[in-house]
């Protein structure tokens, strides 16, 4: 395994994702304070779901082509632009331009996330050998990389609402834009040029060929990624704010600490399936328990418990189960492929992942602004349920035994 170039693109991954969260909780506890509604704060982030679909579509297509050092580059740059623009948001506009010229830069950060998120997920899969000895090794990888990528958002969630406090809106997009340029100059000078090139490259008609194993996941992910956005985007943040009076500093830390506990779990997945590679049974199994979770909060909310008790335990079993369930995705797509054709496979399964969130992500503002929290969660309940009875189409056992077996893994997968 070439050890520096993990380093490096999981550093840059790091570096990235801090300031991913930490704008979407300047954003929208900025204009939260502005007076928007649930459903226009929705709206300033439509762009960035909406783009990220495009992005993860054609960004495996260049990657095959130009190599994963060009995609992950770009997607850093981008997001140095995308806060300067915030940046140079004139607090003087009106509130509908504003919110044309938030989702315009909201569409850059969303190209920019995904083609650094695709980018360096792809690259796993090929810094990491298949036949590295030890066991699950390839899942070892991807969930150190995911949790770790999951915590450090979480981390932005808290470094967001600190910056917004101590330095102001524009203050605190110029010091991220300033520290990302610097993790750029990094990667740029130390990542190989031909990391990620395919041999053979890629036609037009590569972007949808996939196979039935990838097509069945991206659809799984779609609704399972829709239904954590659908009370997570705005309903919580709104609720513990509106309803139960916390501070935006309160909701941020909140939020942080959440995200960061999801992201340890999906590092720890590994050892909670000791060793073994997992298979479709178990992705299916756990969005079946994340369904009852779901259900089960507003069923309690209705018994008269109180709210903020029932909210938090529900978020904390809630991420547990969902960031186990993400970590089996992350370790599938990359299982169900070959090396030469990673970035195509892992940007088209992406490319349904933000088209479940840019879902979720508009359904959280409609359903909590005419049904309340408990209307958001139904809505996750379904998106749940749906996602376990596709994944139910799932191979029961390792897509590429022979690998597995290679790096000491049983192909039974898990299950």
């Amino acid at each position: 395994m070439n050890l520096r170039n993990y380093i490096v693109v999981t550093a840059a991954y790091w570096g990235f994702t801090l300031t991913d969260g930490a704008l979407r909780m300047l954003v929208l506890l900025h204009f939260a304070q502005q007076g928007f509604s649930p459903v226009r704060l929705a709206m300033l982030f439509l762009f960035y779901e909406f783009f990220g679909i495009v992005t993860n579509l054609f960004g495996g297509w260049l990657a095959s082509w130009m190599g994963l050092r060009v995609t992950l580059l770009a997607g850093l740059g981008l997001q140095v632009a995308a806060l300067g623009m915030l940046g140079a948001l004139n607090p003087a506009w009106t509130a509908e331009i504003a919110l044309g010229y938030v989702m315009a830069a909201q569409a850059l950060s969303g190209i920019a996330k995904d083609l650094t998120k695709m980018s360096s997920k792809s690259a796993i899969k090929v810094l990491v050998p298949g036949g590295e000895e030890g066991r699950g090794a390839l899942f070892r990888w991807v969930a150190i990389l995911t949790g770790s990528k999951n915590a450090l958002k979480g981390g932005g969630f808290f470094l967001g609402g600190f910056l917004l406090s101590v330095a102001g809106f524009a203050g605190a997009l110029w010091v991220m834009a300033a520290g990302l340029a610097v993790m750029l100059a990094g990667a740029w000078a130390v990542l190989p040029a031909a990391m990620g090139k395919a041999k053979q490259k890629a036609g037009w008609r590569e972007l949808f060929a996939k196979s039935r194993p990838v097509n069945v996941l991206s659809a799984a992910r779609f609704f399972l990624f829709g239904a954590r956005d659908i009370w997570f985007v705005v309903g919580v943040p709104v609720f513990l704010s509106v309803s139960l009076g916390w501070s935006g500093a309160r909701v941020g830390t909140f939020m942080a600490f959440w995200v960061i506990g999801y992201g340890l779990v999906q590092s720890l997945a590994p050892a909670v399936f000791r060793g073994r590679a997992p298979a479709g049974g178990v992705a299916a199994g756990l969005a079946f328990v994340l369904a009852a979770v779901a259900a089960g909060v507003p069923l309690l909310l209705g018994t008269g418990l109180p709210a903020g008790v029932v909210i938090v335990g529900g978020l904390a079993v809630f991420g547990v189960v969902f960031a186990l369930n993400s970590a089996v995705h992350s370790y599938l797509i990359l299982d169900y492929t070959d090396g030469d054709k990673v970035a195509l496979n892992v940007g088209f399964y992406y490319m349904a992942n933000a088209g479940g969130r840019l879902v979720g992500c508009l359904l959280s503002g409609v359903l909590f602004q005419f049904g309340g929290l408990a209307g958001c969660l139904w809505g996750t309940f379904g998106f749940t349920l749906a996602a376990g009875v596709i994944a139910l189409a799932l191979p029961r056992t390792a897509a590429h035994p022979e690998k597995l077996a290679a790096a000491g893994v049983g192909a039974d997968g898990g299950d």
